[in-house]
């Protein structure tokens, strides 16, 4: 059921355990915008990881890319720019074009990166996010959740600590030109903060996920549908400031673990008739080796098809030959030459996460003839990159880093230049499937479901007084959700708009918990009168 969009969700999680200290509409569907890049970004620092791109590898910009609107970094169709800048100017300046030319560098264009990024999301545990781009500007079937971008936040920390440290830059070079940070203002005005991401659209409003460290304590909130950049970081400083007044001290660190996938590997092979030697007069036909052939060819063997070949073979013999050498072998077989890639792609492929960046691979269609053979994995340590620093001059390096990929025998390339060719099929299709279904192709539009209340639910609620602004009524909410919320539970807050002012109601209560929750706040001086239907 489709209702008004919430004008504001918030989400608080230690970091060092991933456990909820506070949510509001913490699953509510809503615009992530630019804190999209983010998930883009550990695209990005995923594929560097396992060898398939390097940070110097350059990227070509197309003219779709180049036409994203602000923010920009001013990148021109047709060139070429290297992916650490692309990095840097998506992560620092929040800049659109860059973030599209990383997901089209990746993965072939950007639906497809948007397919990815969303697979991704699952594997992450990330059960209420959709992508359609790679930049977060609003397209329909496009949203995530405040939970979820949080959880995305704290995986980035603890998957790559040696790219973490870009989030709390305050400007960096981008190749072409020097980026400002978006997010200056609260890294310098928040004790402890050292990251993420900002976001903004006009359907989404004024987005943050944060990180902080203070102690031995972490802390990362998001808050989605703030109103202002003053209003979004003043909320955040309150969210961060409750999860360190809540957070244990001392706690045991439980690091995510990595993704896993079900890798699902399609196999084509085609049966060729060979012909050995055998004498004229009653030719004897084998079966070669039968190689992987590349995946729109498959022949059929029949009888009909071998007697056609024995026909053949006899009118390609000469007579004279076949009366006066009697057992000789034929001198030419009938089974045409292989081309030199299907001997090159008759190897097995090697499992990915994702598809190769400079060659989109076409999936199957359903009815193909093909061995199937499903198992989940685990992901052991990367294999390194052929060659170079993948960190260096873009953050320093941390061992330790936990790895979220298959490591395969088989050798990697030489050279890693990405778009230096038109694509090519492999002999081999590797389809990747979060464990998790995914949601449908084409999900359904956005949809705003506020939680229920603790109890079960009902339809009394309490107010908490005028104000003279929405901003002002969203504040006293806020504070008394983090002061009350074993009394509140998961009650749904709301401003209303009234002649008289701007209401602060908590609603979606029963009686009982609408009144506990009034005698405790009413206890610490604060107003507070309780409705029902």
């Amino acid at each position: 059921m489709a209702v008004a969009a919430a004008p504001f969700a918030a989400f608080v999680m230690d970091a060092r355990t991933g456990k909820e200290i506070y949510a509001q509409n913490a699953d509510t569907r809503l615009h992530p915008a630019s804190l999209t890049k983010m998930m883009t970004l550990y695209m990005a620092f995923s594929a560097i990881e396992r060898g398939q791109v390097r940070l110097d590898s350059k990227f070509l910009v197309s003219s779709h890319a180049a036409a994203q609107p602000p923010s920009r970094l001013g990148l021109k169709a047709g060139q070429r720019i290297e992916l650490r800048y692309l990095i840097r100017a998506a992560a620092v300046k929040s800049a659109n074009d860059a973030a599209t030319v990383i997901g089209e560098g990746l993965a072939g264009s950007e639906p497809k990166f948007a397919q990815q990024m969303t697979q991704m999301a699952r594997a992450l545990g990330m059960r209420n996010t959709n992508f359609r781009n790679a930049n977060g500007l609003t397209a329909e079937g496009h949203y995530s959740t405040a939970r979820d971008m949080s959880t995305l936040g704290r995986r980035l920390f603890y998957d790559f600590p040696q790219y973490y440290s870009l989030f709390s830059r305050r400007s960096a070079d981008a190749g072409i030109t020097t980026v400002s940070s978006t997010n200056k203002r609260f890294l310098d005005s928040y004790e402890g903060a050292d990251g993420i991401k900002t976001g903004y659209t006009r359907a989404a409003g004024f987005n943050l996920t944060a990180s902080a460290k203070r102690g031995s304590k972490r802390i990362v909130a998001t808050v989605l549908g703030g109103n202002s950049t003053a209003h979004r970081n003043q909320v955040m400083a309150q969210l961060l400031d409750a999860g360190f007044g809540k957070a244990p001290t001392r706690v045991r660190e439980v690091k995510p673990a990595p993704p896993q996938f079900v890798a699902e590997r399609k196999v084509r092979r085609s049966v060729q008739v060979a012909q050995a030697a055998a004498p004229a007069a009653a030719v004897r036909l084998s079966s070669s080796q039968r190689p992987v052939a590349r995946a729109s060819t498959v022949a059929v063997v029949t009888p009909a098809a071998i007697s056609a070949a024995v026909q053949r073979a006899q009118a390609a013999t000469p007579p004279a030959a076949a009366s006066a050498a009697p057992g000789r072998a034929l001198a030419a077989s009938a089974r045409p030459a292989r081309k030199p890639e299907a001997r090159r792609l008759a190897a097995a492929a090697e499992p990915e996460l994702l598809a190769d960046a400079a060659r989109p691979e076409a999936r199957p269609e359903e009815g193909d003839a093909s061995e199937t053979a499903a198992a989940p994995m685990k992901a052991p340590r990367p294999l390194p990159a052929p060659r170079g620093d993948r960190s260096a001059s873009l953050a320093a390096p941390s061992a330790g880093s936990p790895s979220l990929f298959v490591q395969t025998a088989v050798p990697q390339p030489e050279s890693m230049a990405l778009l230096a060719a038109p694509p090519t099929q492999r002999s081999e299709t590797i389809i990747l499937a979060a464990l998790e279904p995914a949601d449908d192709a084409d999900p359904q539009a956005t949809e705003i479901v506020a939680r229920d209340a603790a109890g079960g639910g009902g339809n009394w609620g309490l107010s908490l007084g005028l104000f003279r602004s929405q901003s002002e009524a969203q504040q006293v909410l806020l504070k008394t959700a983090l002061q009350e919320s074993g009394a509140l539970g998961n009650a749904p807050s709301r401003v209303a708009n009234t002649q008289r002012g701007f209401e602060a109601n908590f609603t979606g209560m029963s009686r009982e918990s609408a009144q506990l929750a009034c005698d405790r706040i009413a206890a610490r001086q604060q107003s507070c009168r309780v409705f029902g239907p």
